[in-house]
């Protein structure tokens, strides 16, 4: 048995770059920082911050376009997946994290009615959240389900 699973809470590099797919999918792609900090042996504060390419799909993608905007805290579960591709000739690898929960932290976003920590499994089809959405989660079986 093996697990492949991720768990990061950072602030969103840019806004999401979202692409509509023919088959009426959505992907949306954005960084997301992650920082640690300690002291080294001459007692200077020292933080170093990692990058993650963040991939959200359908539902997910959705929300990221609506809600998600550079500097917003987020909770992201998700699996690592490693892709390359050729680029002048060389071949280039990326590692991404695919989101299977996204979560908004922090304050409320400006315009987002939303509301904080609070977790949302995905649905099926739904056109308008009825109820406030601060995270939404993708059972990774290709659909989405919210809990209403």
């Amino acid at each position: 048995m093996s697990i492949n699973k991720v768990i990061l809470v950072g602030h969103v590099g840019k806004d999401p770059e979202v692409r509509h797919l023919d088959s009426d999918t959505s992907v949306a792609n954005f960084t997301l920082a992650t920082s640690e900090s300690y002291t080294n042996k001459s007692g200077e504060r020292v933080e170093n911050t990692e990058w993650h390419n963040i991939v959200c799909w359908r539902k997910l993608a959705t929300i990221a376009e609506n809600y998600v905007k550079k500097g917003t805290q987020l909770y992201i579960e998700g699996k690592i997946k490693t892709r390359s591709y050729e680029q002048d000739g060389n071949k280039k690898y990326i590692t991404e994290i695919y989101a299977d929960t996204l979560q908004l932290l922090g304050k409320k976003n400006e315009g987002a009615q939303t509301e904080n920590n609070k977790t949302f499994q995905p649905a099926a089809e739904v056109k308008e959240p009825q109820t406030d959405i601060s995270s939404y989660t993708n059972n990774g079986n290709g659909e989405d389900d919210l809990p209403f």
